[in-house]
């Protein structure tokens, strides 16, 4: 064999080997060289593993099961609120007048017609003084028209005066006695006026950020211009209101929840959470239901005594609608997508398992509720399903047990890795 031949075969075999050396589980390559290692390789990978590696030990694969039970199960809807304060005001002057005091602090909880801000109210002090005098004036002016009247009233009885004297003083006493009420209402302006230099809250709530310090001037115009954030802004946070929407399908069923002696319960978690933060009644539906999207508003109260909900918060939401009499309950976890349906694994008393599908009649997160597949009394399996199949024998077990036997579980690549020392073996026998 010529020199380029045998170094043209050598490269073929090199190459062959390390194929097979990435394929077949890395072998010895000397082994391949020969075949054998090649050959080896392949029954070992076509070896059946132990029924013992292939169920976990111990006569079965190690599962935990839980057993179906038959109970009063809710109907309960969720979806996503937003908290809203029940009343927000933005506190503003009512009159134009400089800020002498401020009576209350930032963040701070008020009752209603606690005193918030005092206004300087000399001017208005001075102009009640002028209304005062004036009404003084005019009530004088009218006890002289009465007195002429009743004069004029004599002087013509006695055939000693004129008619027409009698009708001007009839009109000049109407002419002061309305005059007089003229000032009167003016006084009461003037005096509502200087009230108003006295601002006090008009709800129970928390106070936001106070926008004037004292020595400013307010202005009564501030609630139409651009300057529109007030003096300072109250939002009442207890009650408070969730805000959430429901899918139409599901219309048909709050209202009649809403028609009944209760009104469905409702409560809210933190975003993620499975702690609520508060429960109160549903208290609103909307008249109809959004063309764009499907859905419909509805709110609920809560008397947030602890201020656990916070105007502005994202919660998840969770209404009752009712519940299910006698319905067969089980864990969620129990449940395996299938193709048609999902199924659950039960277990029979020769402790082997059943593939049943089965049909989910509500869900409430960690249970689940069937109208078919499972008997109350059976026993599912909860954790260890992606090892079984339809009759594999089973035993159960607590959820650690299980976790360690998945661990200590060969792989199904076991045999193949065993394979490879045995073919290095061989070929240094050889």
């Amino acid at each position: 064999m010529s020199r380029t031949s045998l170094l043209i075969t050598t490269v073929a075999v090199v190459a062959a080997g390390y194929g097979a050396w990435r394929y077949y589980g890395q072998p010895d390559l000397m082994a391949l060289a020969r075949g054998e290692g090649l050959k080896q390789t392949q029954e070992a990978k076509a070896r059946p593993q132990p029924a013992a590696a292939r169920q976990g030990g111990g006569g079965g694969a190690a599962v935990v099961t839980a057993a179906a039970e038959q109970m009063e199960f809710p109907i309960r809807r969720r979806s996503i609120g937003n908290i809203e304060p029940n009343a927000t005001v933005v506190v503003k002057s009512r009159v134009d007048s400089q800020l002498l005091q401020q009576h209350v602090k930032d963040g701070q909880f008020v009752k209603a017609g606690d005193k918030l801000f005092t206004l300087d109210d000399k001017e208005l002090r001075a102009t009640i003084a002028k209304d005062e005098a004036n009404l003084a004036r005019d009530q004088a002016n009218l006890t002289r028209a009465q007195t002429d009247l009743a004069r004029k009233r004599e002087l013509l009885a006695a055939k000693s005066g004129a008619q027409q004297q009698v009708d001007q003083a009839v009109a000049d006493a109407k002419a002061a006695e309305a005059q007089l009420a003229a000032d009167q209402a003016t006084l009461d302006t003037d005096k509502l006026r200087l009230s108003y230099t006295q601002i006090t809250a008009p709800i129970d709530g928390r106070l936001g950020a106070i926008q004037v310090t004292p020595g400013n001037l307010v202005r009564a115009s501030d609630n139409s211009s651009s300057s529109n954030a007030g003096l300072v802004t109250i939002t009442q946070v207890k009650p408070v209101r969730v805000t959430f929407s429901m899918p139409e399908r599901e219309l048909t069923a709050v209202r009649q929840a809403m028609a009944s002696a209760t009104p469905p319960n409702v409560r809210v978690f933190p975003s993620g959470g499975k702690t609520p933060l508060a429960s109160g009644p549903l208290t609103f539906v909307d008249s109809g239901v959004d063309v764009a999207s499907g859905t419909f508003t509805s709110k609920a109260t809560f008397a947030n005594e602890d201020l656990a909900l916070w105007p502005g918060q994202y919660v998840d939401v969770e209404i009752e609608l009712g519940k299910r009499p006698d319905t067969v309950v089980l864990p969620t976890v129990a449940l395996q997508p299938g193709q048609d349906s999902p199924y659950v694994f039960v277990v029979k008393p020769d402790s082997t398992v059943e593939l049943r599908p089965v049909k989910v009649a509500a869900s409430d997160g960690d249970r689940t509720a069937l109208s078919e597949g499972v008997k109350a009394g059976e026993r599912v399996v909860i954790d260890g399903q992606l090892r079984l199949a339809n009759g594999a024998r089973v035993r159960d077990t607590t959820a650690a047990q299980a976790r360690n036997d998945k661990a200590g579980a060969p792989s199904p690549a076991a045999p193949a890795a065993e394979a490879a020392p045995q073919a290095q073996a061989g070929a240094s026998r050889s």
